[in-house]
């Protein structure tokens, strides 16, 4: 199973993008999802995550109250709204499923993490 995470591109600081987050055929109404980014030269960082049974978020210091994340079941899909970006959140972005329905916090590290996607680039300008 592999997830399929896009949306990214290129955007000027203080601008909004919006990462999707989806796989055919499998569905992810049950799983807790979560959201990594990974910069050049740095270690990969788990920035939110969205539980599956109530819905509660988790969001890392760094993104918290521009990054919002959201599911819609309908659609088998999880959003990354993210709003007044700035250069040091380039990165590609990577979305998870967790073994678990439930959250375990913002995501730390691998642990946990089940099924990855292909990353986004998000590039985002001075």
């Amino acid at each position: 199973v592999q997830l399929r995470a896009f949306g990214g591109g290129l955007v000027q600081a203080g601008g909004s993008l919006r990462l999707s987050c989806t796989v055919p055929g499998f569905n992810l109404d049950y799983y807790a999802i979560n959201w990594f980014r990974q910069a050049t030269g740095k270690e990969r960082e788990g920035i939110s995550c969205i539980s599956s049974n109530d819905g509660s978020t988790y969001y890392a210091d760094s993104v918290k109250g521009r990054f919002t994340i959201s599911r819609d079941n309908a659609k088998n899909t999880v959003y990354l709204q993210m709003n007044s970006l700035k250069p040091e959140d380039t990165a590609v972005y990577y979305c998870a499923t967790d073994t678990l329905s439930n959250c375990r916090g913002v995501p730390q590290g691998d642990y946990g993490m089940e099924f990855w996607g292909k990353g986004t680039l998000v590039t985002v300008s001075s």
